[in-house]
């Protein structure tokens, strides 16, 4: 285990700006950043044309333990994550049992406390009869709210239960937006369908927009902060742009629904590209687009989601909804970065700084003295081509084997420590619980 790690001759973007100089990790800690540092370290790493960003903060993720350890774990999680400069990560409910109870939350942490290789916390489900729960529950980053549909109890779609959840609990929410009774309506009128282009027709632009117009006017009522996960129609770009209550409502994308559109993906990868909310046409992925370099959208993650492939291999409508994400999430928005569409302060602020801001982490999110060393160290010249010998997350597979990219992760750190570097991991330090 190492505690003091120095850095030498990089390109920080840190919280005073982009410059160039030296980082000291001690204890966990970022203990100094300047022009240059003489201090003895255990370990020095001094290789020219890096940068070091903070450590990407990815807050909607489903590692599936317990439940469907076949496709996840946390562990395995974990560790695809560092691969790529991800040194936080926020669970997602829906595994069996879902995380619905004080007691599943804390056998969650426990777990993640034993086997996972980077810092964690997990949202706890809302249902329909666990109020109770969502009031007396402590360090997490939210309530999830599926008001979509979703498995076993994790459906809250009637107006009883999401008002009192507005109105007399304290922490953030986060929701699936996406009209339930539309869904149900599409589903009978494409019933035996087996073309997976009606995935998005069942799933519509308008059932998305008319749950998140419908989830806004909840927050306002009860002025209670509402964040809404993978926002996927121009719809929801221009109701966003036009909203007041900015610091209210906040909202994420994923590099899914931001690189890549229909009919396009579905005709490359058919079911493997079949997610809720699903990956709609090129006019919806363009708002996106604009929506994130603009600032109307807040942040990024990945909503990993993944599956076998032989699950994914399945005919539409038989194949499971979601896909593997964590450790492209980086390395494409190195790739926009270099291709001129976003900044460097950008890439920081919608995978990092933003993330911390929005669920009041502490000392997270940014390069600076007195926070947690969570820091990624980048190649921003180097090359790579995703392909499945270096993809590491469990289900082993990606929508974006092939794609060519400039930008590369040579070296994640979680509290001071490396996990991954170019290749390897070290595992004798495990992460954090979060703290709020």
């Amino acid at each position: 285990m190492v505690e003091s790690v120095l850095i030498k001759n990089v390109e920080i973007v840190s919280e005073k700006g982009v410059l160039t100089g030296d980082v000291f990790f001690e204890n966990n800690i970022i203990t100094d950043i300047a022009p240059s540092i003489s201090k003895h370290a255990e370990l020095e790493i001094n290789d020219s044309g890096l940068t070091l960003l903070p450590g990407v903060i990815d807050t909607h993720v489903h590692f599936r333990e317990p439940g469907s350890e076949h496709k996840e774990t946390l562990y395995t999680g974990s560790k695809a994550a560092a691969s790529g400069g991800v040194t936080t990560f926020f669970d997602m409910p829906n595994t069996s049992p879902a995380t619905v109870t004080l007691k599943a939350l804390e056998a969650k942490k426990m777990l993640a406390a034993q086997t996972s290789l980077i810092n964690y916390n997990f949202f706890v489900g809302a249902t329909t009869d666990n109020l109770d729960v969502l009031k007396q529950v402590e360090n997490i980053p939210g309530i999830k709210i599926y008001v979509g549909s979703s498995t076993g109890t994790l459906l809250v779609d009637q107006d009883e239960p999401l008002e009192a959840i507005f109105r007399d609990t304290k922490h953030i929410i986060a929701v699936h937006s996406e009209d339930e009774k539309m869904i149900q309506e599409k589903q009978l009128e494409y019933a035996g369908s087996s073309n997976v282009l009606d995935h998005e027709k069942i799933r519509s632009a308008e059932g998305a927009l008319k749950c998140t117009q419908r989830l806004i006017a909840l927050a306002k009522k009860y002025q209670h902060r509402l964040h809404i996960c993978h926002l996927t129609t121009k719809q929801e770009v221009a109701l966003l742009r036009n909203l007041s209550s900015k610091g209210l409502i906040t909202s994420e994308v994923t590099p899914q629904h931001m690189f890549t559109y229909a009919p396009d993906i579905y005709e490359k990868w058919g079911t493997k590209a079949q997610i809720n909310p699903p990956i709609r046409h090129r006019d919806h992925q363009e708002a996106l687009f604009k929506g994130l370099q603009e600032g109307v959208i807040d942040c990024m993650a990945s909503d990993h989601a993944p599956h076998l492939e032989e699950e994914k291999n399945q005919p539409f409508p038989h194949a499971p909804s979601g896909m593997p994400g964590v450790e492209t999430s980086l390395p494409l928005m190195l790739d926009a970065v270099h291709n001129g569409h976003f900044s460097i302060e950008q890439l920081v602020n919608v995978m990092s700084k933003t993330p911390a801001s929005i669920y009041t982490i502490q000392k997270r999110g940014a390069l600076t003295v007195g926070h947690y060393a969570d820091a990624v160290l980048v190649d921003r010249h180097g090359t790579h081509t995703i392909t499945k010998d270096n993809v590491y997350t469990k289900s082993g597979w990606s929508i974006f084997e092939g794609q060519f990219l400039k930008g590369k992760v040579v070296a994640t750190f979680v509290n001071g420590s490396p996990v991954f570097r170019e290749g390897d991991f070290f595992e004798d330090k495990k992460g954090m619980e979060v703290a709020f």
